[in-house]
């Protein structure tokens, strides 16, 4: 069985394919993952699933792993990006500061 993905969202993956750079050893504890989506519109089509499935075998073997999850949505019409902090969930208080950090 294939899932079947929208135009946008198979575009979306070459795109982060090419961007995400893969870690060595990937990370295998529970971990936290603090995110901020920026959207190019107030209407969202990406979910933060597809992102943690496109991390997984990248950044850490299984997205099975990722225990807390802190999101938040932006608008940026000119960059749509995702901005993301990933850590040990022993350390989910220092993943979000540093994913406050990045954002500010």
């Amino acid at each position: 069985m294939v899932p079947i993905k929208s135009k946008k969202a198979l575009s979306y993956m070459r795109t982060f394919d090419q961007q995400c750079r893969i870690l060595d050893p990937l990370m295998d504890e529970d971990l936290a993952i603090a995110m901020k989506i920026y959207y190019k519109t107030r209407r969202p089509d990406l979910d933060e699933s597809l992102i943690l499935d496109l991390l997984q075998g990248r950044v850490y073997k299984n997205d099975r792993a990722i225990k807390l999850k802190y999101v938040e949505h932006g608008l940026s019409k000119d960059d749509p990006r995702v901005v993301m902090a990933i850590g040990p969930l022993s350390r989910a208080s220092a993943v979000i500061e540093a994913y406050k950090a990045l954002v500010e």
